[in-house]
């Protein structure tokens, strides 16, 4: 198993704004922005091009994301945890289909990529999921699950172990992201109306 120094430091940044992630800590972006640099280069040189202009969107997305954890609430104060409604689900598989069929279509016609289907997938999905954690949906962390998950399998086709490793270990920070995020939905629920019976947050 090999693990270069550039490998090595985009797993500690993205481990460090998952985390800080899961504990709703604004310094997520900064600790983001740098890694999604470093994994520029990483998934570049891997032929994974969907993943490595992933990272580009992603920079651009952590501006934004930023922006909206400060300033996105009601107020333009501090965004809140929210619930995923239908609606957002919808949205959300539509989207992610939506751009999966494209990214694809153009990865197999290039020829440049090593894992067309799964590098497209966890490229829109990762999109996606992106847009729901700017937003603080908490189903975000649902669609990340499902994205580690493929991408720890297109990492090992790669020989990137160190990578694929790390997202197993992103995968289970997920899982504590997201009943987190449901604690914190319940309490914002019974500040607003201690009266009100809680249902399942999703």
């Amino acid at each position: 198993m090999t693990f270069t120094p550039l490998e090595i430091a985009g797993i500690v940044f993205v481990l460090v704004n998952v985390i800080l992630a899961v504990m709703e800590n604004i310094w997520t972006w900064p600790t983001g922005i740098v890694g999604v640099l470093l994994y520029l280069v990483i998934n570049w040189r891997a032929h994974l091009y969907a993943n490595a202009i992933l990272q580009i969107l992603y920079f651009v997305l952590s501006i934004h994301g930023w922006y909206e954890w400060l300033h996105g609430g009601r107020h333009r104060d501090e965004r809140e945890v929210t619930a995923a409604t239908p609606k957002v689900w919808a949205v959300t598989i539509g989207g992610g289909i939506a751009l999966t069929l494209p990214i694809w279509y153009f990865l197999v016609r290039s020829g440049s990529s090593s894992s067309p289907v799964m590098d497209a997938t966890t490229t829109a999905y990762s999109l996606v999921g992106q847009v729901l954690l700017n937003l603080k949906y908490i189903s975000n962390w649902i669609i990340w699950i499902a994205v580690d998950v493929v991408t720890v399998v297109m990492y090992a086709q790669q020989r990137l172990y160190a990578s694929g490793i790390l997202y197993i270990i992103l995968a289970g920070w997920c899982v504590v992201g997201y009943f987190g995020w449901r604690r914190s939905l319940a309490t914002l629920a019974a500040r607003a109306n201690p009266a009100a019976r809680q249902g399942s947050p999703y």
